[in-house]
């Protein structure tokens, strides 16, 4: 059976209803009876829906876990950081776990052993706090700078 999905901008896409079904919020949504002709996904614009089908594709076919899978398909987006946290969102709002868990890692991946300053030129942080206030903070914590 075949499952039309309608982004958030509009885009529609048919798939598998086994690929549809990674997700638990669309599988639930099928359970109850709920859909219709279309399923509409108000919190994933289109191109991020399409990276997430091709990630439930491969799932879907590839029965059980593919941890290394994950991971590159994880490393491939972390350049787009736009679409990186889009799919991490996309992830949470479809309740994909592995989806959420290898993008999340991804990005513990990408702050491990980096400073605060590090970590806000990487993610395009910006620094909100005066010097008077940022020694304040380490003073009050200054177990976490130890």
């Amino acid at each position: 059976m075949m499952i039309v999905l309608l982004s958030s901008d509009g885009e529609t896409f048919e798939v598998e209803e086994s690929i549809a079904q990674q997700s638990v919020t669309i599988k639930n949504i099928i359970e109850d009876g709920y859909a219709a002709d279309r399923i509409p996904l108000p919190k994933v614009d289109g191109k991020t829906l399409a990276k997430v089908i091709e990630f439930c594709k491969h799932h879907a076919t590839n029965s059980g876990v593919d941890k290394q899978y994950d991971k590159q398909f994880a490393q491939s987006v972390k350049d787009d950081q736009d679409m990186m946290f889009g799919l991490i969102l996309a992830a949470n709002f479809l309740n994909i776990k592995e989806l959420q868990d290898a993008l999340c890692q991804q990005v513990a991946d990408m702050m491990r052993e980096k400073t605060p300053e590090e970590i806000r030129t990487t993610f395009h942080i910006k620094n909100d706090y005066s010097e008077q206030e940022m020694t304040e903070v380490r003073k009050e914590n200054a177990w976490a700078f130890e």
